[in-house]
């Protein structure tokens, strides 16, 4: 089978699109043919080596985690599905194995490929509904999953305002709409050519990168691009008594913020305590839960996404096609 293929530490640039093996599904697992996979920060991050003294990789590695597709296989104890199931969700390297949940880790081979093995028991997995097309369905799963947590989590009222800073990301594009949905205002970082897009899905207003540009006494501020120990200009825009909740690393620390007076959380949801796959799909297809492309590849641009991920300001998901 063809997949995008990372051969040893380093850039994007550096992967091929090569044949390797078709993965066989063992017991408790399930074999699928992938119809579309979105790119996610892991799929560059882990095979550059930033990571190796915690996360080793074994090479070749197939990167992706987020995926629609088709069961074509079942190993033994799966009752959970049947071949010829479309089904899509989210499963991160084998490698993870550690961070991955303590119950119910889904797991795969890597979702860049014509063919992945997955965890059949897991909520991270789910059928596809009717209505939802494996191109969307394919970008929904990382941003949907940290979009609920994240609102879960900052249980945001009708009438508070919302700082959204890297709205236009994935998981920015997702917390958008549902931000509005709860009847929040949110002002998005956004570039001027995103501006639109982000007002499209409920921004009140957009304002630019600059620290100077940040707003002063939001109820509430998402961190969604920042490293985490570079938030103090973030937390300067939030009112005493507020929320400041981030999704990248390092896990910060209070102290890190220079304020005592802000609710700092940290939000990962590695076992799906805020709800799985299925609660996507559901939203999803309220349409409750936007689905934002910025761009679509073949698998034999699989590179060139991975590249343009690493490289170029992106809006959305970036989505490959097999």
């Amino acid at each position: 089978m063809k997949a995008v293929v990372a051969t040893g530490y380093g850039p994007p640039e550096e992967y091929t699109v090569a044949d390797v093996p078709v993965p066989r599904p063992g017991p408790g697992q399930i074999q699928v043919r992938i119809a579309a996979a979105s790119i996610n920060p892991a799929d560059v991050r882990l095979p550059s080596g930033d990571f190796r003294d915690v996360v080793p990789l074994g090479f070749p590695h197939v990167p992706g985690n987020d995926f629609a597709g088709t069961v074509s296989e079942i190993g033994a104890g799966v009752t959970a599905y049947r071949v010829g199931d479309e089904i899509f969700g989210q499963a991160v390297p084998r490698a993870l194995r550690a961070m991955a949940g303590t119950t119910r880790p889904s797991l795969s081979t890597g979702s860049l490929a014509e063919y992945a093995v997955f965890e059949a028991d897991t909520p991270f997995l789910a059928h596809r509904p009717a209505g939802l097309d494996a191109d969307r369905a394919a970008a929904l799963p990382t941003v949907g999953l940290t979009a609920r947590a994240l609102m879960a989590t900052a249980k945001v009222r009708p009438g508070e305002t919302v700082l959204v800073v890297g709205a236009t990301g994935g998981v920015g594009t997702a917390v958008v709409p549902l931000l509005a949905g709860a009847n929040a205002r949110v002002i998005a970082t956004a570039t001027a050519a995103d501006a639109g897009v982000l007002r499209d899905l409920g921004a009140a207003e957009t304002i630019g990168y600059a620290e100077s540009e940040y707003p002063s006494g939001v109820d509430v501020a998402f961190n969604l691009t920042l490293p985490s120990d570079h938030l103090t200009a973030v937390a300067s825009a939030v009112r005493p008594g507020g929320r400041l909740l981030t999704i990248t690393y390092p896990v910060p620390q209070q102290d890190w913020i220079g304020r005592d007076d802000v609710d700092l959380r940290f939000v990962l949801d590695m076992d799906g305590t805020f709800g799985g796959m299925r609660e996507v799909g559901e939203l999803a297809v309220r349409g409750e839960l936007p689905a934002t492309i910025g761009r679509r590849y073949t698998l034999d641009e699989g590179v060139r996404a991975c590249v343009d991920f690493a490289r170029l300001h992106t809006t959305g998901k970036l989505v490959v096609t097999m």
